[in-house]
């Protein structure tokens, strides 16, 4: 059986292409089920996929209790998936369903991991550049190999969702647990399309901190850069030291209180020390999150679930 992960936030101009997409494509590869979760929609999201439920069993909904953001969404789907393989996609129509029988070719011969490689995107030139700029980054100073240009369009193998499942940070990134968990991968190249209805749950706020998510949750790098700055910054103040005893000892005279320097040195200084402090508590916040030990989410409501 296949099971499909769709993630669903203000999807309502979507629904209707995207279930008769999706249940056209899945219905030719065999026994399947499709996992809508519904992440605190705003707009009748929930209420047409209440409908598409009462017509096709198939069809099984988690409803969340409040927003509790795509990642866990997802999540939220694996916990539930009783396929043989589990499909993640975007509900956007960005990632077209049409791709899925290439990934359960690549499934079927033996690749336990099978994730949508983007050939060509029709995005806007900054969304492009920042995205590109984003992995290019992820792959120098993450602690695994991040594939390029991928997003969460893949199909993984049951043992591998048997494995996602035991992993419980509330900081996720998704892309790169999948990345972290091994098993054979492959990538499938498609060309992913323009949004067709609505607007993206990802405005640009949310992208920093999702890539803030990445970067943070698979490298050191940001603790190791604040050190080097701060090491940076020490020697710059040693060698001014050095220089400011070498006046008052050699030319007395040309030493003036300087209300100018003391200011830019002072403000450097102080902007290097709260940029460091910064990065050590997003860390720091991301250790009390893991402590509080909370559920990942809050089911109001299951569909079609025995």
């Amino acid at each position: 059986m296949i099971s499909l992960i769709l993630p669903i936030y203000n999807e309502e101009g979507n629904i209707a292409e995207l279930y008769l997409r999706s249940q056209k494509v899945l219905a030719s590869s065999g026994k399947y089920e499709i996992i809508y979760v519904n992440d605190g929609s705003k707009d009748g999201s929930y209420e047409m996929l209440l409908k598409l439920a009462q017509k096709d069993k198939n069809i099984k909904i988690l409803d969340f209790s409040r927003n509790f953001g795509h990642q866990i969404a997802i999540t939220a789907g694996l916990d539930y998936a009783e396929g043989d393989a589990v499909v993640i996609m975007d509900s956007d129509l960005q990632d077209p369903p049409e791709i899925i029988p290439k990934m359960i070719k690549q499934w079927q011969a033996g690749y336990e991991i099978v994730y949508a490689k983007r050939r060509t995107r029709k995005d806007t030139f900054f969304k492009k550049a920042t995205a590109s700029f984003f992995y290019r980054i992820l792959k120098n100073f993450a602690n695994i190999n991040i594939p390029e240009d991928t997003g969460d369009f893949r199909l993984m193998d049951r043992k591998v969702v048997l494995e996602m499942r035991k992993l419980k940070e509330h900081s996720r990134f998704m892309r790169g647990l999948t990345s972290w968990v091994g098993f054979k991968q492959t990538a499938v190249l498609f060309d992913r399309d323009q949004r067709k209805y609505g607007r993206t749950g990802y405005p640009f706020w949310k992208m920093v901190r999702f890539a803030i998510d990445g970067l943070t949750s698979f490298s050191f790098f940001p603790l190791k850069l604040a050190s080097y700055i701060g090491s940076f910054s020490a020697l710059i103040g040693f060698v001014w030291g050095l220089y400011a005893i070498y006046e008052r000892l050699f030319f007395p005279e040309r030493v003036v209180a300087g209300w100018t320097t003391i200011v830019i040195v002072t403000s450097f200084m102080g902007g290097i020390q709260l940029m460091i402090l910064g990065v050590i508590g997003e860390y720091i916040g991301r250790i009390y999150a893991e402590t509080q030990n909370r559920p990942l989410y809050i089911i109001k409501d299951r569909v079609n679930f025995d």
